[in-house]
């Protein structure tokens, strides 16, 4: 008996202009990273400065389920159109920001607004493989491309926007990169399926948002990610008194509701929680490389910001190459197997980081920095490839937004451990102590995969 033909792969005229808005959150949740120097001298900012980064999470946790919800019942296109809209407006006004808060909160709509990009991109590509009946695995792996591989080259952008145009460059770059994903999105991305009556239809789609849901999701969510916050200091115990109710009523009302925000019955699935909490984990180790690395390469090894930027610029480049061996082996082999060779190759990556030292010639970093890369890939596409195969269509913006919010998660406990494992000066053995951690943060994500792999064998 012949054996059927494959399924052919989602056209990529069709993917890039899917995949290409999704390059603004990445980019700027880490090109800020090197200009926060410039941007403390010229407000007198102090430690406030750091909220840059961390209204940028907040505002991204909580937007992505919210956002890709939006696209689930008014359409990815519009919703993904309006993000855009919103990043290019912010970031026109935050180059003249009068104070930090005023820059602060242009940065939570700019949070806000990329956070649409990731779920509604993969809402079109559920969308246009069950249309099409073709693989979406190429279409995912651009988007891992596009997301974690361009989240490793924004230091680098970074360095090079603020040594040419001050601090100010790492927001213009946006009004350009805006104005181009909207031209490539209205010119050749997919439309949303049309409504008899437009505004009645939409007015009535938003309705279905739930909007109770939301705001007690927004309410748990912020309360537990100022907790994870605070670990980094003194922790501030008393948001779990906040978070934790918020979260038992978003349970509640997620299991009451007629048509929830936050489907309980969702994320019931095994397959899918136990996915964003292996995300979590995952995140947690890769933003310690992310950020940890580069703070030591400035601080103890003497490299400015440009030339951090340009040693962990092999992170990026080794990790598109590794997301698509990773989509040629998720296609062949399944998640699990891809997500055992990322773990594997991260706990290798954790324990290279216990070798650098204060004298560490160039070349050695440099091998080092690639090797890090290796993981990076495996790791998105695995676990991206396990959410998109175990989510319902009908709810696949919404599945993909808490996707993100759990690698947003991860950042913030990651910020918590280097805060344990360096403390305010990163020195070498710093780093040698972050490099232990993530190797066994690793070993056990690897445990986990091997045991799930050989109960799954039998079956």
């Amino acid at each position: 008996m012949a054996k059927p033909a494959a399924e052919p792969e989602l056209p990529g005229g069709f993917v890039t202009p899917i995949a290409f808005g999704t390059i603004l959150q990445p980019l700027n949740s880490s090109m800020i990273a090197v200009a926060l120097v410039g941007i403390r001298a010229y407000f007198d900012a102090g430690t406030s400065v750091t909220w840059l980064v961390s209204a940028l999470y907040l505002a991204t946790a909580v937007a992505a389920p919210a956002m890709g919800r939006i696209a689930d019942v008014l359409g990815p296109r519009r919703t993904s159109l309006a993000g855009i809209v919103l990043v290019g407006a912010a970031s026109a006004v935050a180059p003249f920001a009068p104070n930090m808060a005023t820059l602060v909160v242009c940065r939570i709509m700019i949070g806000i607004g990329t956070a649409a990009q990731y779920p509604c991109g993969v809402a079109m590509i559920r969308r246009a493989a069950d249309r099409l009946r073709s693989r979406p695995t190429n279409a995912l792996a651009a988007l891992a491309i596009c997301s974690q591989v361009t989240a490793a080259l924004g230091p680098t952008l970074g360095g090079l926007l603020v040594g040419g145009f001050g601090w100010a460059g790492v927001f213009w770059i946006n009004v350009p990169l805006a104005l181009l994903s909207a031209v490539v999105i209205m010119r050749w991305g997919p439309a949303d399926p049309a409504t008899r009556n437009r505004s009645r239809g939409r007015l009535k789609a938003l309705m279905r948002v739930d909007p109770v849901g939301m705001l007690l999701f927004a309410i748990a969510v912020t309360a537990l990610m100022f907790w994870l916050l605070s670990l980094a200091a003194t922790p501030a115990w008393w948001w779990l008194a906040i978070g934790i109710p918020a979260v038992a009523l978003t349970a509640w009302w997620g299991m009451r509701a007629r048509d929830p925000f936050l489907d309980m019955r969702l994320l019931a699935r095994r397959g899918l929680s136990f996915t964003y909490g292996r995300t979590i984990v995952t995140y947690t180790a890769f933003y310690c490389i992310f950020y940890g690395l580069p703070q030591w390469l400035e601080e103890t090894r003497g490299l400015g910001p440009v030339g951090a930027g340009l040693v962990v610029l092999p992170i990026a480049a080794v990790g598109a190459v590794s997301t698509l061996l990773a989509a040629r082996l998720q296609r062949t082999h399944g998640s699990r197997a891809t997500l055992i060779v990322g773990t594997a190759a991260l706990c290798l990556g954790g324990l290279l980081l216990v070798l650098p030292g204060v004298d560490s010639p160039i070349p050695l970093l440099l091998v080092i920095s690639a090797l890090l890369g290796l993981p990076n890939g495996f790791n998105n596409i695995g676990n991206q490839g396990a959410m998109y195969a175990v989510a319902p269509a009908a709810r696949m913006g919404a599945a993909s937004g808490l996707y993100r919010t759990s690698q947003y998660v991860g950042a913030n406990l990651a910020a918590a451990l280097l805060a344990l494992v360096m403390g305010a000066h990163v020195v070498d053995a710093g780093l040698h102590r972050m490099g232990l951690a993530i190797a066994i943060i690793a070993a056990a994500l690897l445990a986990a995969s091997v045991v799930g792999l050989l109960r799954r064998r039998p079956a």
